[in-house]
């Protein structure tokens, strides 16, 4: 069966065309072929949500101590939505869990190192409600790996590498992704509090934890003890979770049922609160606007 090409909407080196799971590549990494931890002397490893469980799981890290010990923030677009990579040494961008044998973490390496040299790209057409999923091969002249072996097609080399797992958690994530990318201008410039929640949905699910088990989310999200405690148990019905609610606050997507009034009640906490800093900052500036300096005493 012949794979499909399709040419990618913009220009690059590395990746001049998009191709479907069938597509056949030859490809072999293993210890003592010539480039053997090339590719990880060299990382630039930006990391899902699903990255991080399996690797802060690994290390028996919370995923808060994870981000700050092992990852590095960069700017995702231009409205300030944060992703992560992995952190490297400082002199050079060689990956922290690399050692002679390999990678020290590798049952539980990240997605990208997984499909290494291919890769994975979610489109959606204009108007179009799905996704569809592309691959991509990278060669880079570093690596030796190209041309050795048997043919394998991409799917089967995805199920090889287990990347597929990964894919299937990612998912959603990847549609939000796509969403905000798509709705550009038209959903409007974030606030800071929708980008911090953001990254603690997509990245920072201990902490994520603590916020569904707070009495503000349980007054306002009609969730029962028993499918919290159901998610707590299980990380990835977390993480399912976590994307379902991002795509309801951030995109309207109702799928969480919420408390009666409770959408009215915070508006009317909302404004009692700005309220209240206003009358703080007017006291706080009493002897600003007073225009003969006078402050009433102690």
């Amino acid at each position: 069966m012949s794979a499909e090409k399709k040419k990618l909407p913009f220009e690059s080196p590395l990746v001049p065309e998009l191709l479907d799971g069938q597509h056949q590549i030859k490809f072999q990494c293993y210890k003592g072929i010539e480039c053997y931890n090339a590719c990880c002397k060299q990382a630039d490893i930006t990391l899902t949500p699903y990255d991080v469980i399996r690797m802060k799981t690994r290390l028996g890290l919370s995923s808060t101590d994870f981000l700050a010990k092992h990852t590095v923030p960069f700017e995702m677009d231009g409205d300030g939505l944060m992703g992560i990579k992995l952190k490297t040494t400082d002199d050079e961008p060689v990956c922290l869990f690399m050692n002679d044998e390999g990678c020290s973490i590798y049952e539980d390496r990240p997605s990208a190192c997984r499909y290494y040299p291919s890769g994975l790209m979610s489109m959606r057409a204009k108007d179009s409600p799905t996704d569809q999923r592309h691959f991509f091969v990278v060669k880079e002249d570093h690596c030796k790996g190209h041309g050795l072996g048997d043919g394998i097609s991409v799917d089967e080399y995805r199920e090889q590498q287990g990347v597929i797992e990964y894919d299937e958690a990612n998912h959603p994530w990847y549609q939000i992704m796509l969403k905000k990318k798509s709705a550009g201008p038209a959903v409007g410039t974030p606030s800071p509090t929708s980008l911090q929640f953001f990254f603690m949905c997509s990245y920072d699910i201990d902490r994520f934890k603590r916020f569904i088990q707070a009495e503000s989310f349980s007054k306002a999200y009609d969730v029962s003890p028993d499918e919290i405690q159901s998610m707590l148990d299980d990380e990835l019905k977390l993480l399912d979770f976590s994307f379902r609610l991002m795509k309801q606050v951030l995109f309207g997507e109702h799928t969480i049922p919420t408390m009666e009034g409770a959408a009215e009640k915070r508006a009317e906490e909302r404004k009692e609160i700005l309220e209240m800093r206003r009358q703080i900052e007017i006291e706080a500036n009493k002897d600003k606007q007073d225009p003969y300096g006078w402050v009433d005493p102690e």
